[in-house]
């Protein structure tokens, strides 16, 4: 008997299947995601980020990030965990908390399409140890390296971790602080990296990113 309920029921949810093949209809599709509007992104993000992001993405100031190139994925959960108070920042949480879902996606697109402009490391004196740590790690004390996650060239993979090349060192040093004192809680495997870090090895690292290219 439960053999026989378990077919009449199949056939029961199969039956507007077949009834469409036979009426000559394909089942329906799932919707398919609204592709993001460019030209809309522009627009979003000329009234909202220019002024700290720059035009294009490439911001002029050293504390706030350059947003272009940077994989769209990323930018949209940043934008959503600001919004949400994932991500402590009151500034970011009051611009984040204006846009949508649809906002956030156009936006990010946009500014992910354009060039990303170089940047250039400063102190020649902790630049080596900078490299070292970027590529290498500090393996007496299992800080993996950079690039295992973030690429030799920074470039990042996308949807997961973030592109870094020529991001402005200020920037950089300020997320590896607040990622090694708690204040940025929205990435386990940077709070886990950045507690093991010094202020040298934060600020070496972070000069040497700035170069990359």
């Amino acid at each position: 008997m439960k053999l026989l309920a378990s077919l009449l029921t199949a056939a029961a949810l199969a039956a507007p299947v077949f009834s469409a093949f036979a009426a000559g209809e394909a089942p329906a599709a799932p919707p398919k995601a609204a592709k993001p509007d460019l030209v809309k992104g522009e627009a979003s993000f000329t009234a909202v980020c220019a002024a700290c992001h720059g035009a294009d993405g490439n911001s002029a100031i050293a504390a706030n990030p350059k947003l272009s190139q940077q994989h769209p994925e990323y930018l949209v959960k940043q934008l959503q965990e600001f919004k949400s108070g994932k991500r402590n920042d009151p500034v970011m949480k009051g611009f984040a908390s204006a846009l949508s879902d649809e906002d956030m996606k156009n936006i990010a697109y946009w500014v992910t399409s354009k060039t990303a402009k170089p940047g250039f490391a400063k102190d020649k004196e902790l630049v080596s140890l900078g490299e070292r740590i970027y590529r290498g790690g500090i393996a007496d004390r299992n800080i993996a390296a950079c690039a295992g996650c973030h690429s030799p060239n920074g470039a990042g993979i996308p949807a997961q971790y973030p592109r870094l090349s020529g991001q402005h060192a200020d920037y950089t040093v300020k997320q590896l602080v607040e990622f090694r004192e708690g204040k940025r809680a929205n990435s386990i495997q940077m709070t886990q990296v950045a507690a093991k870090l010094n202020d040298k090895e934060i600020k070496a690292v972070s000069d040497y990113i700035a170069g990359l290219r």
